[in-house]
């Protein structure tokens, strides 16, 4: 099943669980640690939407004040990143959290595709979501397994699936991490 076809169908705890760990792939790029966001997903395994929206307000808070990278490519990746965190929805909603994770899964990929040494033959992430993956660059093919994977986990294992959704997440975060620091020592 490609990936558009994973969001159209999961539910409003593996939207959130999705919207949030591209976000949380991507922290390093907000100058944010690996604790950034455990508070959301502390709320999530709760399926508490109150804390939910003070976790969030406290993570916006946090990594406002933060350094980002510099300029050239992985300024507009931060840039993207920033974007997944400013739209996040303050209320777990079906229809808001599908809309952000959708969002959230395109500008991970683009963040991933900008950050990637290799190119990607494709004429967008688009065609990667829905399934065409032929020639696909390391850093996306990877980001975009762990979006997948994410989805399935939690269709198949429900708020089970949330511990091992964190895992894949905090892999990709340390593999993005290392990608911009090699990227930082290059241009510095």
């Amino acid at each position: 099943m490609s990936l558009v076809e994973l969001i159209a169908q999961a539910d409003e705890r593996g939207l959130t669980a999705s919207g949030l760990a591209c976000l949380d792939r991507c922290v390093p790029l907000l100058g944010g640690d690996d604790e950034s966001l455990r508070p959301l997903w502390a709320s999530l395994a709760e399926h508490d939407a109150g804390e939910w929206g003070v976790g969030l307000e406290q993570a916006r808070d946090k990594l406002a004040g933060q350094v980002g990278p510099p300029d050239g490519p992985q300024s507009e990746a931060a840039l993207l990143a920033r974007r997944m965190l400013a739209a996040a929805p303050a209320t777990r909603s079906v229809a808001e959290v599908r809309a952000w994770a959708d969002a959230c899964s395109v500008a991970a990929l683009q963040i991933h595709r900008l950050l990637d040494p290799l190119d990607d033959p494709a004429a967008s992430v688009e065609t990667r979501r829905e399934g065409r993956t032929g020639g696909m660059s390391p850093l996306v093919a990877a980001e975009l397994r762990r979006q997948v994977t994410i989805l399935e986990l939690l269709a198949s294992h429900g708020a089970g699936g949330l511990r091992r959704a964190l895992e894949v997440s905090t892999e990709g975060r340390r593999v993005l991490r290392a990608v911009v620091s090699r990227r930082s020592r290059r241009q510095g």
